[in-house]
């Protein structure tokens, strides 16, 4: 099942989520095949604002222990996320699910 991690970033967090970037893109990298897609969410000047991160997982509380274990939550990146179960509806992207 695909669930959702919607975040928004704490207000000045910008230099946390750079330096803290490495560390949650290696946590990433370590999820293999249960990361489906991961990305900031961007301003009106191309500056993150947010993330969202899809994951395969068995069940919510997979999901929500996932997303928890992301280097941004403990830095203190985010203001607040939720993760949410997610239904693929299209697939214009060309990768396969």
């Amino acid at each position: 099942m695909l669930y959702a991690m919607i975040a928004k970033d704490a207000p000045g967090a910008l230099q946390t989520r750079l330096d803290t970037r490495p560390q949650h893109l290696d946590h990433l990298k370590s999820l293999g095949p249960k990361l489906v897609f991961a990305g900031a969410l961007l301003d009106a000047y191309e500056q993150p604002e947010g993330s969202i991160v899809v994951f395969e997982a068995e069940s919510l509380a997979e999901a929500e222990a996932l997303a928890a274990a992301d280097p941004f939550v403990s830095a203190g990146v985010f203001s607040a996320y939720e993760v949410k179960r997610w239904r693929l509806a299209i697939n214009n992207s060309g990768a396969e699910l």
